[in-house]
């Protein structure tokens, strides 16, 4: 633009005074006499009305309209330099512009792979994530500068022709139809002004907005103004700031918007509501097409758009603008609602935020959660569980759950919680994976290994028959006995604890508890109980002080979550660690918030149980006979798994494991309503299988197999008993130990050569002496349940029968005899042992008497010395003891045989023990003269006393 032509110093065309126009005049140099000089104020006033009055009319009027102007200039210079001071006074401070702006940022939980799963807004706000403006596409910028003000990077903040042109057009339409807000008054007014005052139509906060927003420009750079404003403008929808629009719409980022993209968003913050794509999408498409035609005019305009954020300017042709608006037409934008990728996952995330951080830190901290979560592995997960329960649904099966984990570091790498997390007939929101349910025999495996800690081995015998228990465990419990069934009714006899854990019977894994115990024992210093193990190991339920033996059946309440977890430590050879689900948290500043730190490995399982209960669990033979010799758990691989299922069919489990992956199924309805003949092997266990195998494949290819530490032995052991075999044992198997854990010696097989004090029943022993002592073929039994089953059972019978246990079968006690035991007094005290007797008549005198449990006594008498069994006549028997020597027959020599005779006295105990003294006498009478008339031999004529 031209300069202005400069005006010449002298005008020749003006009205020429000669010198004496600038002397006093004579008449104004003479002074009255008397009077002050000059005549004071007075005086002039009269001289100026003289000199005025001789002058014409138009001179005079254009003196005093002069005057006049000035004075009004001068007053109205002051009057607004009055206001401006007045009114700046009220005006908040920019000294600090960034601390007004919108305090809040949308928290942003992404998955393992960086996908966005779900934006965490604050119910009072929405999204917003602020972003640095050379991060925002070049074409927002131009299409803000557009639509909204074209001279920004020239005016002072205000522009004082738009607002005049704006005041024109507000008072001739008589309502406000133009604002003329340029960028810097509209951050002014967003961030300076309360509700009540940016909400005002007025020329007063007109001026206010046009003083701060100059204010504003001399304070900061148009760069910084306009980032502030970008990440601060309203775009509809919860979204605040450009980047919160680029994902709400267009599902990008605001680095990445495409021309068309910018120019929809720039044209919404003037009317959000009005521009609903939503709710008026041609009002928003046809506001888009209006900002391409500005952008197209302000490119003509200036020769492109200058934006500072790019080197190159932004050229917007009519051919691209009309390409753009046209490709618009046809999109479909994402939906409005918040969109949650695995609902169930991300609700648990939050959770974990919400443990962690107050709802204001989460709402307005702009933080990035990256998670542990596999897509393809959830993805995975939620198929599979989906496609089985549908399968189930004639069963009555509405919903399940699966939870997969890492072993060497925790990481989740999927939680499905539940078959459909919308289908609110099955209650699909409610997260299973977090809810406690019963286990039902899923959690024997933790009973077995708090067994081991007390001793026990794969290798310990349990007697899986009929038993009845005080349901606390407390034998002073007065309710009526708890008698625990197995899942097939049956009684399988003596297994081992391998055995019963692969088939999951459920009288041994009671029987395991009660040696275990339910609680810790407060007064030592050993942790015990099984609840105290399944804290140990990461269980966070079973909080209750009323639980029984039941417990070990699934009678408490477990999250899958925990129980996979605990599972997860088997495989990590007995260390624990804890779930992780969140490695790392960085707020929009990019400063690191959180990050996961190594995994703790803590040793809280010796390694050598671990492994035994991995063994058991991968070991397919011993599972056959309950689950058959290909089930659906026996995998291409090396696996370890466990079914449970609640005994009203209303939950069914399978978890398992490898050393790479340990996953968890359930499978149930979340209202707690029963299935139909769904148990863990049918219900769960195949979603298990199909999930494990496709699972193993895509994180490891090839599963790793079971490593067995170096505190491990491997020893031959009697198959039945489950001892070192002794010389009876036919059956042998080869089994796994602890190294300091072996197997029971082999005299305490099931064969057993036993010396017995007869009276007790105990192992004879030097302190009561070998008087009453019995070397005896015995039965190694120390459960009295299995005693009953043995002698009181056709099944029990035929079972020691074809172990060669004759009948009456010896138990093998279980101490030895002590002096304090119950003692029994028995002798033959006449005749002598060996005595030679030629009387006719003989005395047989007794002591028979106990220091308790004396029941019975009985006197026999048998021809020979080794008499059979059969062989033995009753001479006199008797129920009262005798203490002192007592005459309880009398013998008639001459009715009995003649030569050595034995007489047997055997008293009876009322705990089912007997004493016993055997002498042999002589009868040396004559032989009788043979008597024809009869050939048999006659009873002995007996006198009692």
């Amino acid at each position: 633009m031209p300069l202005p032509r400069r005006v010449a110093e002298t005008d020749p065309e003006a009205t020429q005074v000669t010198g004496a126009a600038y002397s006093p005049t004579a008449r104004s140099r003479r002074a009255k006499p008397g009077s002050p000089a000059g005549g004071g104020l007075g005086a002039w006033f009269k001289r100026l009305g003289e000199r005025f009055g001789g002058m014409g009319c138009l001179p005079r009027l254009l003196i005093f309209g002069s005057f006049a102007v000035i004075l009004l200039f001068v007053a109205g210079v002051a009057f607004a330099l009055y206001e401006y001071a007045a009114i700046a006074s009220t005006l908040p401070s920019v000294d600090d512009l960034r601390a007004h702006a919108s305090q809040f940022e949308t928290t942003r939980i992404l998955d393992a792979e960086g996908n966005l799963l779900y934006e965490i807004l604050d119910p009072t706000a929405g999204r917003r994530t602020y972003v640095r403006l050379q991060d925002i596409s070049p074409y927002m910028i131009a299409a803000t500068l557009a639509t909204e003000d074209k001279d920004f990077y020239s005016h002072p903040g205000f522009n004082i022709l738009a607002i005049f042109r704006a005041f024109t057009q507000n008072y001739s339409s008589g309502e406000v139809v133009s604002g003329a807000s340029t960028i810097t008054q509209q951050l002014a007014r967003a961030l300076l002004f309360s509700p009540e005052e940016a909400g005002e139509q007025s020329y007063l906060r007109k001026v206010r907005e046009a003083i701060l927003a100059s204010e504003i420009t001399r304070r900061y750079s148009k760069d910084e103004i306009l980032e502030l404003y970008l990440n601060e403008i309203y775009f509809g929808n919860l979204a605040y700031g450009v980047e919160a629009a680029a994902q709400t719409y267009f599902g990008t980022t605001a680095g990445q918007l495409s021309l068309g993209q910018a120019a929809f968003l720039a044209g919404l913050p003037q009317a959000p509501s009005v521009y609903d794509v939503y709710s008026n999408r041609d009002a928003a498409l046809g506001r888009q097409q209006t900002v391409l035609s500005l952008m197209v005019r302000l490119s003509a305009e200036e020769g492109c758009i200058y934006v500072s954020n790019n080197t190159q300017r932004v050229c917007v042709p009519v051919d691209e603008a009309a390409s753009a608006g046209l490709q618009m037409l046809d999109y479909s934008f994402n939906s409005p609602d918040v969109q949650i990728r695995y609902p169930h996952w991300v609700n648990y995330i939050r959770s974990l935020l919400e443990q962690q951080y107050d709802p204001q830190t989460i709402y307005r901290s702009g933080f990035t959660v990256t998670t542990t979560l596999d897509p393809g592995l959830q993805d995975l997960a939620q198929e599979t569980l989906s496609r089985h329960v549908a399968g189930l649904a004639d069963r009555h099966v509405g919903s399940g759950a699966l939870v997969a984990i890492r072993p060497s570091d925790g990481y989740i790498l999927a939680m499905v919680g539940s078959a459909d997390f919308y289908n609110e007939a099955i209650d699909g929101q409610i997260n299973m994976a977090i809810a406690p349910r019963q286990p039902g025999s899923s959690i024997k495996p933790l009973t077995y290994t708090a067994a081991f800690e007390k001793g026990w081995t794969p290798a310990t015998l349990i007697w899986d028959v009929e038993s009845e228990f005080p349901p606390s465990g407390n034998a002073d419990d007065p309710r009526p006995a708890y008698i625990p069934r197995n899942y097939d009714s049956r009684f399988h006899g003596p297994v081992t604890v391998r055995t019963a854990l692969a088939n999951s019977f459920n009288i041994p894994a009671v029987k395991t508890l009660n040696f275990v115990g339910i609680y810790d024992n407060p007064d030592t210093t050993e942790e015990e109980g099984l609840v105290a193990f399944a804290h140990r190991v990461g269980i966070t339920d079973l909080n209750r002080a009323d639980y029984g033996l039941a417990l070990t059946l699934g009678g408490g309440e477990v999250k899958l979550l925990d129980l996979t977890n605990a599972y997860a430590i088997f495989a990590n050879q007995g260390r624990r660690v804890r779930p992780v689900a969140i490695t790392r948290i960085v707020d929009f500043q990019g400063n690191v918030v959180f990050e996961a730190p190594a995994p703790s490995q803590e040793q809280v399982i010796r390694p050598e149980h671990a492994y035994l209960i991995s063994s058991i669990l991968s070991d397919n033979v011993a599972r056959q006979p309950m689950f058959g010799t290909n089930s659906v758990l026996n995998l291409p691989f090396s696996v370890a798994a466990k079914t449970g299922t609640t005994d009203d069919f209303r939950d069914n489990w399978t978890l398992g494991f490898t050393p790479d992956l340990a996953v968890g199924v359930w499978v149930g309805n979340p209202d707690n309503t029963e299935m139909q003949g769904t148990s863990g092997l049918t219900g769960a266990a195949p979603i298990w299988a199909e999930y494990m195998q496709a699972a193993i494949g895509r994180l490891v290819g090839s599963p790793a197999p079971f490593v067995q530490p170096q505190g491990i032995v491997e020893k031959v052991i009697c198959s039945i008993s489950g001892t070192e075999p002794s010389r009876y044992c036919d059956e042998q198997r080869r089994e796994v130990f602890a190294a300091d854990q072996p197997p029971l010696d082999a005299d305490e097989d099931l064969w057993q050569d036993l010396r017995i004090d007869t009276w007790t029943g105990l192992e004879a022993s030097d302190e009561c002496g070998d008087k009453f002592t019995d070397e005896v073929f015995g039965l190694n039994v120390d459960d009295v349940w299995g005693i009953k089953w043995i002698t009181q059972t056709s099944e029990g019978r035929q079972w020691a029968e074809d172990l060669d246990f004759d009948d009456p079968i010896v138990f093998s006690p279980s101490r030895k005899c002590k002096a304090s035991d119950p003692r029994p007094t028995l002798e033959l005290v006449t005749p002598n042992d060996d005595a030679h007797l030629s009387s006719k008549h003989v005395d047989v005198s007794i002591i028979a008497s106990a220091t308790a449990n004396f029941e019975d006594f009985i006197l026999e008498w048998a021809e020979g010395t080794n008499p059979d069994r059969g062989d033995w006549e009753d001479l006199v028997s008797g129920d009262d003891p005798r203490s002192n020597p007592t005459e309880v027959v009398t013998l008639d020599l001459e009715e009995l045989p003649r030569g050595a005779i034995s007489l047997r006295l055997t008293m009876h105990g009322a705990n089912g023990g007997y004493a016993e003294v055997e002498i042999v006498i002589h009868n040396d009478l004559p032989e009788p003269t043979p008597q024809p008339s009869s050939k048999m031999r006659r009873p002995p004529r007996l006198s009692m006393p």
